[in-house]
This record gives structure tokens, C-alpha cells and sequence, in this order.
């Protein structure tokens, strides 16, 4: 009797430390109570971050209705991006901090997990300033009252605590490559851009295999190959990267297509600057092994 007493207080003891170890995290509200948010800097970290690329209406030539609805397909479902625009059906009732605790940590307003679908796991790197000016921007934005569609998951991926486990596993705020050649780029791509989150091949838990970084990856809708962008792949000049960028065209006269489009649309918006930083990181990329 004893015996099964103590096996189930071990028992007990061990669930709750998963369940410890696996809690939502949030944003400390004093780390952000002296943040003022710049909207007009918050359009840049906008189009870095590739907001629209997901959340825009379908049909919106601007990009900058967020009412959500693009599919993504994925082997554990089909994840559809919400209404993200600044009405009662999106984040109109958001907080900064409930704004920070999504983007970083991927936690709801009412501390549930969010799926990483929602690229919280690059985001995490995000400064606060950039958060703060990000949010600031998102405000000026249109409201629409377009419900947001449920996500088209089974059993077991449907089980949201489950993802405390996964952010246990993955999560975290460190950098992948050095800051040289060029910090600015490192932060555009690993932070603001999450290139990898495509370019990168997953294990079979759907994290990121960090030790094949930028080295290409399936697709997950199961169509074709995410391109390597390592040097043993990708023998562009860092002119060719940074033009590609800006125009979406290849040094072989060709132009990019599928989701790239929408990328090339929002790196465009950036800075000459920003587009070289991008180009000088990947240059600088190890070949693959």
C-alpha cells in the first residue's frame, strides 16, 4: 500500500513538473511600461517581419487589411492565420502586453498556446522596441470584422498543451550564427524575417534542425523543395541576393514564384541597407556538410 502511495505522489510530482515546465510564458509587465511605440518605425518591422504574407485579405492589393484567412498546409494540418486587424474580431481589445506575450512567447491573451504555425519561434528574438513600434503600426491599420476561421487539425495535434512541450523542446531567444559578418542581417533573417522557419529542414516533431540550417528543406504542403541557400547551393553574389530582394529576379533571368512572391513584395519595402545585411548573412552561411 505504501508502495503505491509513493507511486502515485512520484506520479503526481512528475505531471505537475511537466506542467510547470511546459506553462505559457509572458511578458514581465514592467519591462514594457516605459516602451513608446513609433508607428512610423513600425511599418519597416511590418514588411521585415512578413505580417501580411499571412494575415492580409485575400484581394487586398495593399496588404494592409489583416483580417486573415490564408491556409497553411502543413503534415500535422491545416493552420488558417486569424483576423490580426485592430477590431473587436481581431486584436482591437489587445493589450501592448498581450501583443508582446503573442509575438514572443506565442501566448493568448487568456494563456493558452498558440501553434507554431505563428513563427513565435524566430519572433522570440524580437527587441522590444520592435515590438512596441510594431503594435503602434498594427493601430493604424483598418479594422475588419471578418471572424477568424478555425484551424483543420486532428487528434493529437489538436491538443494545445501539448505545444508547452514543444516550446520546451525548440524555444528559445539564442542566435544561430555568429553577429559577423553583419548583425543587422542576422537579426533581419533569424528574428524579423524567420527565413529558416522555411528554408531549414524540420525533425519529426516539427522543430527546426538547427544543425542543417539554411540548408533547404521539403515543402510542407508536399509540393516540391524549399531552395538551400548555402553556398554550395546558392552561388549568387551578394549584388545578386540583395537585387533578387528588391525585384525578385534571378541573375539567370528567371523570377521567383509561390510564396517567395510575397516575400520579394515585402522585402522590397525595406531599406537598400537592410536587403545588403540580408545578403551579406547568407554569403556568409557555412556550407552544408
Amino acid at each position: 500500500m505504501r508502495i503505491f502511495i509513493w507511486i502515485l505522489g512520484l506520479g503526481a510530482a512528475i505531471a505537475a513538473g511537466g506542467l510547470w515546465l511546459t506553462r505559457p510564458d509572458t511578458v514581465a509587465a514592467e519591462r514594457l511600461a516605459a516602451l513608446e511605440g513609433d508607428a512610423a518605425a513600425g511599418e519597416a518591422v511590418y514588411w521585415a517581419a512578413g505580417c501580411a504574407s499571412c494575415h492580409a485579405a485575400e484581394g487586398d492589393t495593399e496588404k494592409l487589411v489583416l483580417a486573415g484567412g490564408h491556409r497553411l498546409v502543413s503534415p500535422f494540418g491545416t493552420f488558417v492565420a486569424p483576423n490580426i486587424s485592430p477590431s473587436a474580431a481581431g486584436v482591437g481589445d489587445w493589450t501592448l502586453e498581450d501583443f508582446a506575450n503573442s509575438v514572443l512567447y506565442g501566448t493568448s491573451p487568456d494563456g493558452a498556446h498558440y501553434y507554431p504555425a505563428f513563427p513565435y519561434a524566430s519572433y522570440v528574438r524580437m527587441t522590444d522596441q520592435d515590438v512596441a513600434n510594431l503594435w503602434a503600426f498594427m493601430q493604424t491599420l483598418p479594422p475588419d470584422d471578418t471572424p477568424s476561421a478555425p484551424h483543420e487539425i486532428g487528434f493529437p495535434f489538436n491538443i494545445r498543451l501539448a505545444v508547452g512541450a514543444w516550446k520546451f523542446l525548440y524555444m528559445g531567444d539564442d542566435y544561430v550564427r555568429p553577429a559577423e559578418p553583419s548583425e543587422r542581417g542576422r537579426y533581419l533573417v533569424e528574428a524579423l524575417g524567420h527565413c529558416a522557419e522555411c528554408h531549414t529542414p524540420r525533425d519529426a516533431l516539427g522543430g527546426l534542425d538547427k544543425s542543417r540550417w539554411m540548408q533547404g528543406a521539403p515543402n510542407p504542403s508536399g509540393k516540391g523543395n524549399i531552395p538551400a541557400l548555402t553556398p554550395d547551393k546558392l552561388s549568387w553574389s551578394a549584388g545578386d541576393i540583395a537585387y533578387y530582394l528588391e525585384t525578385g529576379f534571378t541573375p539567370d533571368f528567371d523570377s521567383a514564384g509561390g510564396s517567395m512572391t510575397d516575400v520579394i513584395r515585402n522585402m522590397a519595402k525595406l531599406t537598400a541597407a537592410d536587403r545588403e545585411a540580408i545578403a551579406t548573412y547568407i554569403k556568409a552561411l557555412p556550407p552544408s556538410e
